[in-house]
């Protein structure tokens, strides 16, 4: 359990427990801008493309990886961001924990989920199991 809040001259001194995650999310900022650039100038790239040379770009190991990077780097940070939002705007105890609880989930499947399907491109196999989707 966690000591009694201190304040002075009413008011309440910061306990500096979020100062890792701000320069975390500093951090993540920071490696998507050029990450960001690479994103913008691969899909203008790869516009119009057939499907071959989009597979032959997944197959490159260095594409895929900076795809992987690039994905898990703003799932962080998207969750660092939803964290303060929902810190700031959600007042109940029992709503913040399950609002906290439900965007982690989030972006943590949809990293998963995005990781997944990058190595099943750089592999070749098919983007979607047989049968899911037409």
């Amino acid at each position: 359990m966690s000591s009694p809040a201190k304040f002075r001259k009413n008011v309440k001194i910061s306990e500096r427990h979020g100062a890792s995650e701000w320069a975390l999310e500093r951090v993540c900022l920071l490696l998507l801008m050029p990450l960001g650039l690479w994103v913008v100038s691969t899909v203008f790239t790869l516009a119009g493309a057939p499907y071959a040379a989009v597979m032959d770009w997944f197959a490159n190991p260095l594409n895929a990886g900076l795809a992987a990077v690039t994905i898990i780097v703003f799932c962080t940070f998207a969750a660092l961001a939803w964290k303060v939002i929902v810190e700031d705007y959600v007042h109940t105890a029992g709503a913040k924990t399950l609002s906290l609880a439900l965007v982690n989930i989030l972006f943590l499947a949809l990293a998963a989920a995005s990781v997944f399907f990058i190595v099943r491109l750089a592999l070749g196999s098919a983007p979607l199991p047989a049968g899911i989707g037409a």
